[in-house]
């Protein structure tokens, strides 16, 4: 079994824990937005189809990438503005659009970000093409680069995460990042080392992927990592005051080996980490146990993670 593997099977062992314990690991995911908050407006900020040609007619509005409308009522995305086909669901219906996100937006024939598609840029009022025209069934927002500005000295400003759930791509502010994954990786009660030997790890594992990834999505959109276990559990609004004040405490220290980022592993237990005996992955309760014998996170971190230098 692979690492890889043997680090997605820890990690959910400690999900797994969290659940049972019923402590902070998991936090509640606001569900998205559903198509009943839009208003049938096109305003800064949103990609709009209208069901008549020349951007007439019923309006539907959105701000993210949509994988699927659904076609049939209650539940379809459907045209809310005042005019022709307000009501009806816009699945096979939008006939023009105008692109008011600052990004590019690609219309797709089939659900799912795929088949034939068409392109508008931003700022753009046109209509569909002959093979979209009331075909349209998906639409995404592209990400305008796949380049970070993240060096081994200076964190990423924003880091891409495939909301897998959801299936977008979102690029998030690092430092909101971090402190939305430290507490569902690390329970917010643990002693204030343990955090922050955790807020390191969360830390130094994203600015790793955020310089090293050429993931991609398979309508081709990049992404740094995963918004579940297959990289870290991230989960937007769950940051706790603890964990937070961890972040904030070791913000301005970096974990490099051989003066690179450090692709900071870890999972529940010494027994589960497959490689930390050669210094490659933490114990989350051993990081707990270390700081309640009174270890700082500095000293927790240099155990398991051999030959690192932590500097500001």
């Amino acid at each position: 079994m692979s690492t890889r593997i043997l680090r997605l099977v820890s990690r959910l062992t400690a999900v797994t824990t969290a659940l049972v314990l019923g402590g902070t690991m998991l936090a509640v995911t606001a569900a998205p937005a559903s198509a009943a908050a839009r208003n049938g407006k096109c305003e800064n900020g949103e990609f709009c189809y209208y069901y008549s040609s020349n951007n007439k007619g019923s309006v539907s509005d959105f701000k993210n990438s949509v994988a699927d409308y659904d076609d049939k009522q209650p539940t379809c995305y459907d045209f809310k503005g005042p005019g022709a086909g307000k009501g009806k669901c816009i699945k096979n219906n939008a006939t023009s659009v105008w692109n008011r996100t600052g990004k590019t937006v690609r219309v797709h024939y089939n659900s799912n970000y795929k088949g034939p598609h068409q392109d508008f840029k931003k700022g753009t009022k046109g209509n569909l093409n002959s093979r979209l025209k009331k075909q349209n069934a998906s639409h995404n927002l592209l990400d305008p680069g796949c380049k970070t500005d993240a060096t081994n000295s200076k964190p990423p400003s924003t880091i891409l995460v495939y909301m897998r759930s959801q299936k977008q791509v979102k690029r998030v502010k690092f430092k909101d990042y971090v402190k939305n994954v430290l507490p569902n990786e690390w329970f917010a009660s643990w002693p204030k080392e343990s955090l922050r030997a955790g807020a390191m790890a969360v830390k130094s594992y994203g600015w790793y992927w955020a310089l090293h990834s050429t993931r991609k999505t398979s309508w081709g959109a990049c992404f740094d990592v995963y918004d579940d276990v297959s990289s870290q559990v991230y989960k937007p609004g769950s940051a706790l005051p603890s964990t937070s004040a961890a972040v904030d405490a070791t913000w301005k220290t970096r974990m490099t080996r051989g003066g690179k980022i450090l692709q900071a592993q870890y999972c529940t237990t010494s027994t589960a980490c497959p490689a930390w005996r050669d210094g490659h992955w933490m114990s989350q309760y051993g990081s707990r146990d270390k700081a309640r014998a009174g270890w700082n996170h500095s000293k927790i971190l240099k155990h398991y993670y051999r030959n690192i230098a932590l500097r500001r």
